[in-house]
């Protein structure tokens, strides 16, 4: 496919005006790429980063942001054979969503379900993927184990809750008021806890009956890797995916050691197109079914057209429960 797109670069590092339109040729897929016309794609705090000068893209990636996007396949690459052209997909991008197309490697897509808007499809690759690799792979949450996510109305907080609830778990969370709280638990909380008037260490110590938390998955960093050690049980595990606080920590390794916890955490954008993959299928396999449902969905606070990607991006930074989606007003939503 010929011609030009839109696509939101940035300018020089820094606030949300860096953001600005510009225009690009429409890529061709690759071996084994779906060229994908975009409907919508998700905002998500790298993407913050990356207008920062703090995240660069990955080698070989677009190099304007966006890490999810939903739409219809509008062309297929050699040996791409798992969709047809046509097709409703949300897909997991290493970069370069924020645009009219975009072209991924056909295994980091997959089908978007009828019960989901393209809108919402939108909201599903980066978090759920995260959440999936994280919170079930790499931390092996189990049903009848307790579960902890710090900011649990980010795009990640309501996922993670959706699933840990759904797969059995009894889920906490934290939020910065009583009204995120209270949307937290909505989504399958058993309880929230206001960050700003109560101390979650004893907070859920004491609805625990003082065992603490088995599994732990963390955005924040700075001073609450301390905490999170001090509210873990024993053989819990913390998974850190963010440092919003800060990267750097001062542990008490005598509790980690007292308690057997496991410390681990992942990013990730740069990891090969394969691992992504093996996620993707455990998503249909597992999750899929539970959207088909209705008894699992994307979050979405706000939409904005492409060209107020900036406005966007100010609103990352204001209250907001769930995901904010950029709209192209293409690819069939």
């Amino acid at each position: 496919m010929d011609g030009e797109m839109r696509v939101v670069e940035i300018g020089e590092p820094g606030g949300p005006d860096a953001l600005r339109i510009g225009k690009r040729p429409v890529p061709k897929p690759a071996r084994g790429e779906i060229l994908i016309e975009v409907a919508a794609a998700g905002v998500n705090r790298p993407d913050v980063m990356q207008r920062q000068g703090l995240y660069p893209a990955p080698p070989g990636a677009p190099e304007w942001p966006g890490l999810e996007v939903s739409g219809t396949v509008a062309a297929l690459g050699d040996e791409a054979s798992r969709f047809a052209v046509g097709d409703r997909v949300m897909a997991l991008v290493a970069g370069g969503g924020y645009a009219d197309y975009v072209t991924v490697d056909e295994t980091n897509a997959v089908m978007a379900p009828r019960a989901l808007s393209l809108i919402e499809a939108a909201g599903f690759p980066e978090t759920f993927f995260t959440v999936w690799h994280n919170v079930f792979q790499r931390g092996g949450l189990k049903a009848g184990e307790t579960f902890l996510v710090h900011g649990g109305t980010s795009g990640i907080g309501t996922t993670a809750l959706q699933l840990a609830h759904e797969f059995g778990a009894r889920a906490f969370a934290t939020a910065g008021s009583d009204d995120k709280c209270r949307a937290a638990e909505k989504l399958g909380a058993d309880a929230c806890i206001n960050y700003r008037n109560a101390d979650f260490v004893a907070a859920l110590k004491e609805a625990t009956g003082g065992k603490g938390i088995d599994l732990i998955l963390d955005m924040i960093g700075g001073d609450y890797a301390a905490r999170n050690v001090d509210v873990a049980a024993e053989d819990g595990r913390i998974v850190q995916i963010a440092v919003q606080r800060g990267a750097k920590a001062e542990l008490d390794l005598f509790k980690i050691m007292r308690k057997r916890l496991t410390l681990t955490g992942s990013t990730l954008r740069n990891r090969p197109v394969a691992f992504k993959a093996t996620i993707a299928d455990e998503l249909s396999t597992h999750v899929l079914p539970l959207i088909e449902s209705g008894k699992v969905k994307p979050l979405i606070d706000e939409t904005y057209p492409l060209e107020a990607a900036a406005d966007a991006h100010r609103h990352m930074d204001e209250d907001h429960i769930g995901k904010i989606i950029l709209t192209t007003g293409r690819g069939g939503a």
